[in-house]
């Protein structure tokens, strides 16, 4: 009898969807990064991908050159992520190897975040957390940690034009926000009508807004788009809140203008150089972090793992890539 053709060897590199898992054990081999609580370090990676024909990446992964180029023999790289913004597309591309991604299922869950992270911020949550579980109770009126309201106020939404600008601008308006928005390229009146936006030129938004969302995609046209400039016209009673990527904004100049009171606050779920956390912004009373909890719900994570398994699936029975990032390499 002829013999079977090997099983496709899969690494992963962190405990995924368990569902998501029991497929892919039946097309392949598996193996997985055990440790949910860090970051796979770079040589251990490197070491499970000269073994592996898969790659199931996840976001925070550094799919760089090195990883690239350390199978000769790595057939596809399949991230849950919506974008390729951690993996060296280039050098995948240049070995013929197809890189995978996500739909955009993560809208609704992000939003839920950054409108949390500015609630938490403005209303001084954390600080009143740490002081319940200290045992101090200022009182039920005391002026010791009076915050700033959220209902009535404005919002400015910086790349807002999105999915998840609008989901933002939803729960906004259910707080009564006024709800500002820019873009490079404004949307058409209709579509702003239906979302409940109003456009204004940048240095507008950031002089009116008391929050500032953070929605722009991560390019290198947005790399730093709020620096020093763009966070002093911001009002010195205004929050950051930045759910999207780290390096959209200049994390020093972040840090120098909370020092200086320039801005009230802000609400960090993502950082200019992940995984390390600036430790000033660490010891701020005035700053809400969070790791990286955009897309952090079951049933999102659940749905995405599912996605990168039916890329993976797709690949292995010859089958058309759905959400292939670089499809020319089967033109190479």
């Amino acid at each position: 009898m002829p013999r079977k053709p090997p099983r496709a060897r899969i690494f992963v590199t962190q405990p995924v969807s368990e569902h998501a898992l029991k497929r892919l054990r039946a097309a392949a081999s598996v193996k997985v990064f055990p440790d949910a609580s860090r970051i796979i370090p770079k040589p251990t990676l490197i070491a499970a991908v000269r073994k592996a024909d898969v790659l199931f990446c996840l976001l925070h992964d550094s799919i760089d050159r090195a990883v690239v180029e350390a199978n000769p023999n790595l057939r596809l790289i399949a991230a849950q992520s919506i974008t390729p913004s951690n993996i060296d597309v280039e050098a995948a591309t240049a070995r013929r190897i197809p890189v995978t991604v996500t739909a955009p299922v993560t809208t609704e869950a992000t939003a839920d975040l950054n409108f949390g992270l500015m609630i938490a911020v403005a209303r001084r949550m954390i600080e009143g957390d740490r002081m319940a579980r200290a045992g101090k109770f200022p009182g039920g009126q005391s002026a010791h940690l009076l915050g700033a309201s959220v209902w009535g106020k404005t919002i400015g939404l910086i790349g807002g034009g999105g999915l998840i600008g609008k989901a933002v601008a939803r729960r906004a308006h259910g707080f009564s926000m006024r709800v500002l928005y820019w873009t490079p390229r404004r949307k058409p009146e209709h579509e702003e009508r239906e979302a409940g936006l109003t456009y204004a030129p940048l240095d507008e938004l950031l002089r009116q807004s008391d929050f500032v969302s953070i929605h722009s995609p991560l390019n290198k046209e947005t790399r730093h788009q709020l620096g020093a400039r763009e966070l002093g016209l911001m009002k010195n009673t205004a929050f950051l809140i930045n759910a999207a990527r780290g390096a959209i904004v200049d994390e020093a100049a972040l840090v120098r203008a909370l020092t200086r009171k320039q801005i009230a606050g802000a609400g960090l779920d993502v950082f200019e150089h992940e995984p390390r956390v600036d430790k000033t912004l660490r010891k701020m009373a005035n700053v809400v972090l969070t790791p990286h909890l955009g897309s952090a719900t079951p049933e999102v994570r659940e749905e995405m793992a599912g996605i990168v398994v039916d890329n993976i699936l797709a690949f292995l029975a010859g089958h058309k890539l759905p959400n292939c990032v670089n499809p020319q390499v089967f033109a190479l």
